[in-house]
């Protein structure tokens, strides 16, 4: 797994295996890679757990969705790997991000993980669709410095179309953030035909605006993301069917039209 050292659940007991999950030392793992620029500030260490509870019609990382796809990784392992890049993390202003999948699947790994980083230093976020925000303990958010979080449309219908679940424990879990005071970037993916009816957009670009109203600050900026057809093949791949193969990105100028919603109701977004 790139690097990681990977536990054989074959060389543990289910009972034991289970146990280590639930205490957050055993967490099942899709893939790690560096970026910049993506996935929170400066150059980041950013983790895919495996599973999710949503099915979105656009999922850029449909390999994730079953926790059985994963490796076994203990949580000590991969924070040695964290420890490692701690040099570039400071250099840039980056950090850890865990992403997924829903990492909010398996909380108590992301739990031990995000503690293990704080301790180290490191500048932490979580990048969650907000559905199982309830999983995330106040001492979970207390070691979280940013949470990337993606609202995938604005109204219940539109919302339970693109994913099969409710928008109300994303808008719930966006106004604790707020109330905590953890720091929040908002992401919205622009789907020609999907997301796109300006009706819907408005509905995100207020939902963004309310959670950054309960605490004026919070949410630092709104990343709108253009959809693409970079996921098609693994969908093909894994012999699922892609409802969205004949969708085309939205243009440069739909796109930009888009953010200046967000901006007029005075969010910095890109």
């Amino acid at each position: 797994m790139q690097g990681l050292a990977a536990t054989d659940p074959t060389d543990l007991e289910r009972s034991e295996r289970l146990a280590l999950m639930r205490s957050g030392e055993l967490g099942s793992v899709h893939s790690w890679e560096l970026v910049t620029a993506v996935d929170g500030p400066g150059t980041r260490m950013t983790v895919f757990l495996s599973g999710c509870p949503l099915r979105c019609l656009y999922c850029h990382n449909p390999d994730t969705l079953a926790m059985k796809d994963g490796g076994a990784v203990l949580a000590q392992d991969l924070l040695a790997r964290v420890e490692r890049y701690r040099g570039v993390f400071a250099a840039t202003g980056g950090g850890l991000t865990l992403s997924g999948g829903e990492v909010l699947m398996q909380p108590a790994f992301a739990a031990r993980v995000l503690r293990g980083a704080t301790e180290l230093g490191v500048h932490t976020c979580l990048d969650t669709s907000g559905f199982l925000g309830a999983n995330a303990t106040d001492t979970m958010l207390d070691d979280t410095d940013l949470v990337l979080l993606d609202i995938k449309a604005g109204d219940e219908d539109t919302y339970h179309r693109v994913t099969g679940r409710s928008l109300a424990p994303t808008l719930a879990f966006g106004r604790r953030l707020a109330e905590r005071g953890v720091a929040v970037w908002v992401r919205f993916v622009l789907v020609p035909g999907l997301t796109d009816d300006p009706r819907n957009v408005a509905r995100v670009a207020d939902h963004a605006a309310a959670i950054d109203a309960v605490r004026p600050g919070t949410v630092q900026r709104v990343e709108v993301l253009p959809f693409h057809q970079m996921a098609r093949d693994k969908w093909a791949e894994l012999g699922r069917t892609y409802e969205l193969d004949g969708t085309e990105p939205p243009t440069p100028e739909a796109t930009e039209a888009v953010r200046e919603v967000f901006r007029a109701r005075g969010l910095t977004t890109h």
